[in-house]
């Protein structure tokens, strides 16, 4: 398994590669702040393992959309915004209650992104980036 970014991996199936969309999250962009860092705590926990898929469709760009669960049980997904490093993605994941409460404890306890002064969500940063192109 290799980690593209934050919340996308690519995962051997079969001897056969896919990309995986990280359900329900986004991370920081990798030139935003906690960008890199979100990269490598993904890296840290799930780089070279088996791990286990929970389905959630695909998204527009073809890529898998699932939970990725550790060998040791843990949702990589749930522990990026544990760890302050990921927001949960209410648009996608609107009845994923567990993840509202990760991302407020992270929030209270300045973890990660949320140490900063004032974190800009991926979603707006993107679109920032998208007007500024020419």
């Amino acid at each position: 398994m290799g980690v593209v970014d934050g919340d996308t991996l690519k995962i051997l199936v079969n001897r056969q590669e896919i990309r995986v969309r990280l359900y329900g999250i986004d991370c920081p962009e990798r030139r935003q702040p906690f960008g890199k860092r979100a990269k490598q705590f993904a890296s840290e926990l799930a780089f070279g393992k088996t791990v286990t898929l929970i389905e959630h469709g695909r998204d527009r760009y073809g890529r898998l959309v699932a939970e990725v669960i550790l060998p040791d049980g843990r949702s990589l997904n749930r522990e990026l915004v544990r760890a302050g490093l990921a927001w949960w993605y209410r648009r996608y994941a609107p009845d994923d209650h567990e993840l509202g409460v990760l991302e407020a404890e992270a929030r209270a306890a300045k973890r990660g992104l949320w140490s900063l002064p004032d974190p800009r969500p991926p979603w707006e940063w993107r679109r920032g980036r998208r007007k500024a192109a020419p």
